[in-house]
Order: C-alpha cells, then sequence, then structure tokens
C-alpha cells in the first residue's frame, strides 16, 4: 500500500503535467519583487556618479556617497542572488553552488543591514520620514543583521533546519522595500500620498508582510522534512 500510494503522488497530472508548480517560479517572483528597488538602487548610484543637483531629497547621499553605494551593492547582490537559494535543487544533499553563494550572501546582507542601520543613525531624516520610520528602520535593520549572524551560528553546528529558518527570515526583512514599493504605489496612483505616520505604518507592514510569508514557508518546509525523515523511517 504504501508504495502504491507514493507511485500515485508522483505521478504526472493530465497530459503529462506534475501537480506541482515549477521549481523556478519561487526564485522568479522574488527577483521581480526586487526589481523596484533594485531598479531606483542603480538610478541612485547613476545619479551620485553623474554629479546630480544637490536637493532636499538627495542632500545625505551627496555628503555621504560610501555607505549609500555600498548600502545598494550590497542589497542587489543579496536580493537577486539569495532567490536562487530558494530552489531546492540547488539546496537538496548540501549542494556545493548553495555553500559558495551562502559564503557571498552572508557578507553581502550584513553590508546591506550595517549599512541600513547607519544611514539611519547619522544621516538626517529625509522629507517624509519620522521618528517612528527611524524606529521601524532601526528594528528591522537589526533583525536583519541578527537572523544572518544565527543562521552562520547554525549552521556551523550543523543544524540546517534552524540555518534555513534564520536566512529566510533575514532575506524577506532584506526584501521588504520590494514589498513596501507595491503597497506605497496604491496611494500614490491614487493621488492620496500618505502622511508621515500613515506612512511609516505602511513601510512597517511591508516588513510584517514578508515576515509572515517567512514563517509559513518556513513552518511548510519543516513539515515536509519531517514527513520525508517519518518515510524514511517506515
Amino acid at each position: 500500500m504504501t508504495s502504491t500510494r507514493r507511485a500515485a503522488e508522483a505521478a504526472p497530472g493530465p497530459q503529462g503535467t506534475t501537480p506541482h508548480r515549477p521549481a523556478w517560479l519561487v526564485p522568479a517572483g522574488l527577483i521581480l519583487l526586487g526589481l523596484i528597488p533594485v531598479l531606483a538602487g542603480a538610478a541612485r548610484l547613476s545619479e551620485l556618479a553623474g554629479g546630480a543637483e544637490v536637493t532636499e531629497r538627495n542632500a545625505r547621499f551627496v555628503e555621504s556617497p560610501v555607505p549609500v553605494v555600498l548600502h545598494i551593492l550590497g542589497a542587489t547582490l543579496y536580493t537577486v542572488l539569495g532567490a536562487f537559494q530558494f530552489l531546492p535543487s540547488l539546496r537538496r544533499g548540501g549542494r556545493s553552488w548553495h555553500r559558495v553563494s551562502g559564503r557571498i550572501l552572508f557578507p553581502a546582507g550584513l553590508v546591506a543591514a550595517l549599512t541600513g542601520l547607519w544611514m539611519a543613525c547619522f544621516s538626517a531624516l529625509p522629507p517624509g520620514d519620522g521618528r517612528l520610520l527611524l524606529a521601524f528602520r532601526l528594528l528591522f535593520g537589526t533583525a536583519m543583521v541578527l537572523g544572518l549572524v544565527l543562521g552562520v551560528r547554525a549552521v556551523v553546528r550543523g543544524d540546517t533546519r534552524t540555518h534555513g529558518a534564520w536566512m529566510t527570515r533575514a532575506y524577506a526583512i532584506g526584501l521588504g522595500a520590494g514589498t513596501q514599493a507595491l503597497i506605497l504605489i496604491v496611494p500614490e496612483l491614487l493621488g492620496s500620498p500618505p502622511g508621515v505616520t500613515l506612512r511609516a505604518l505602511l513601510m512597517g507592514a511591508g516588513w510584517m508582510i514578508n515576515l509572515g510569508v517567512a514563517e509559513v514557508v518556513i513552518r511548510r518546509r519543516d513539515g515536509q522534512s519531517s514527513r520525508r525523515a517519518s518515510e524514511a523511517g517506515r
């Protein structure tokens, strides 16, 4: 009976298709989600390189460009390369690609998070921001650093499940700018830009939505691992 059930689960669906969605859809979706902040970062780099006119909105970047450039480069690498860590075929069995890319992602993520914290602490508040958003930036930036450190600590100890959970949470925070862009574009399209407090709450919601999705992914992945271990034991 067990072998029959497994064969039925593995059997292709109608017209030779499997009931499972293609594995590449997840990283493709993550890259698309991060595309808006990545393009915005590229535009900011072009602005800094081209000697753009100093305005109220970009003054803090022009006055201290190094952390901005490092933040954009680190976040772009972390967002794009990190998406491929969610391909099971590259992660399963300790594949060398997963390990090598992880050694790149850890410092890239740290650079993105730490430079973000540095700018939050030492740069002037930009127009439209406020103390609440500053607190959110400090909270989630610190959480991202903590997630990266705990993820590396877990894998050094051989605890791959905990490693994956913390790295997933850190990536969710790092990808927060993509979700925030989607949320904030709605009031912009409606012609009613949010005020300082509402904007901070919407930005915070972007991080929380990503973390909520991350927890669902972690629980589902842990459940699948438990089922595979149970089946192997039987």
